[in-house]
C-alpha cells in the first residue's frame, strides 16, 4: 500500500510539472484599452466633437439669446407690474409663461437632437476603435483585450497603440 501511495504521489508531481510547463509554453497575452482615453485623445474623437460643435453652435447661440431675451422681458415685467393695469399685467404674465414654455420646449428638443447626434458620432468612433483593437490584437497575437477594469498594470495597457492607429488614417486624409 505504501508503494502504491509513493507511485501515486510521483504521478501527481509529474502531472503537475507537465501542466506547469504546458501553461508556460502557452502563455496568455492580455491587453487593456481605456475607452475614455480613446474618446478624449484620438483625432477621430476630437474631429467628431468639432463637427458636433459646428453643427449645433448656431442653434445653441439662438437658444441662449432667446433665454436672455425672455429673462430681460421678465425683469422688465417685474419692475413694471406694480404700476400696470390688472388686465395688462395678466396679459403680459400669460405671454411670459407662454414664451418660457416655448423656450423650454426648444431647449429640450435641442438637447435631444444633440444627444442623438453625439451618440451617432460616438458609435462611429467606437466602431473604428474596435476595428483598430482587433487589428492590433491579430497582428500582435493577443488572446484577450479588456476595455474596462478596476486596476490595470501599465505594461498591458495598449491604449496608446489604439490612439496612434486611429490617428494615422485621420492624418492621411
Amino acid at each position: 500500500m505504501n508503494q502504491y501511495l509513493r507511485q501515486l504521489a510521483l504521478a501527481l508531481v509529474l502531472t503537475g510539472s507537465f501542466c506547469l510547463a504546458s501553461a508556460q509554453a502557452d502563455e496568455v497575452k492580455i491587453g487593456f484599452v481605456s475607452t475614455d482615453r480613446v474618446l478624449k485623445e484620438a483625432a477621430t474623437a476630437k474631429a467628431a466633437q468639432a463637427k458636433l460643435e459646428q453643427e449645433f453652435s448656431k442653434r445653441e447661440k439662438d437658444l441662449t439669446d432667446l433665454g436672455a431675451s425672455i429673462k430681460a422681458t421678465a425683469d422688465k415685467f417685474e419692475r413694471d407690474a406694480p404700476t400696470m393695469p390688472e388686465a395688462q399685467r395678466v396679459a403680459r404674465q400669460k405671454q411670459l409663461v407662454e414664451q418660457d414654455r416655448d423656450f423650454q420646449r426648444k431647449r429640450r428638443e435641442f438637447q435631444e437632437d444633440l444627444n442623438a447626434r453625439k451618440n451617432e458620432e460616438l458609435q462611429q468612433v467606437i466602431a473604428r476603435a474596435n476595428k483598430a483593437i482587433k487589428e492590433i490584437a491579430a497582428a500582435e497575437k493577443y488572446d484577450i483585450i479588456f476595455q474596462d477594469a478596476v486596476y490595470v498594470n501599465p505594461k498591458i495597457d495598449m491604449t496608446d497603440k489604439v490612439i496612434k492607429a486611429l490617428n494615422v488614417p485621420a492624418a492621411s486624409k
